[in-house]
C-alpha cells in the first residue's frame, strides 16, 4: 500500500531496527516500546487489521505465529512474553497493518486495560 508506514518499512524506504527478516515477515524493535522488550511482527503484504484476516490470507498469520517463538528467542526472552495485536481505534491501532506485539523483558503487569 503506498503511503503506508508498515509497507515503507519493508520496501527498505523507512529504516528499522530489524530483529528477523524472511521472505513473508518482518520483526523489528518498536520506536516506542513499553516493555524492556518491544518486537512488532508484520507480514510483508499489506493486510490492515485482524478484521482482513481470511481464508486466502490466513496461512501467514499461521506462519507468523510459527516463528513468534524463534523471533522472541532471538530478541532475549527467556522467561515467557505476551502477544498483542490492536483491531481499530479504539483498541489504539496507529498503523493500519496488521502487526502482532511481542513484549516482555520484566514481569508484566496481570491486568490488560
Amino acid at each position: 500500500m503506498k503511503n503506508c508506514l508498515f509497507c515503507k518499512i519493508v520496501a527498505g524506504t523507512i529504516p528499522s531496527s530489524k530483529v528477523y527478516e524472511d521472505d513473508k515477515i518482518l520483526a523489528f524493535k518498536d520506536i516506542n516500546p513499553q516493555a524492556p522488550v518491544h518486537v512488532l511482527v508484520i507480514p510483508k503484504t499489506h493486510i490492515a487489521s485482524v478484521d482482513e484476516i481470511s481464508e486466502e490470507n490466513s496461512g501467514i498469520i499461521a506462519y507468523i505465529f510459527e516463528n513468534i517463538p524463534q523471533i522472541a528467542k532471538i530478541a532475549g526472552l527467556k522467561n515467557g512474553y505476551r502477544v498483542i495485536s490492536n483491531c481499530g481505534p479504539d483498541a489504539c491501532q496507529t498503523v493500519p497493518h496488521l502487526h502482532f506485539h511481542i513484549v516482555g523483558g520484566a514481569p508484566l503487569a496481570d491486568k490488560m486495560a
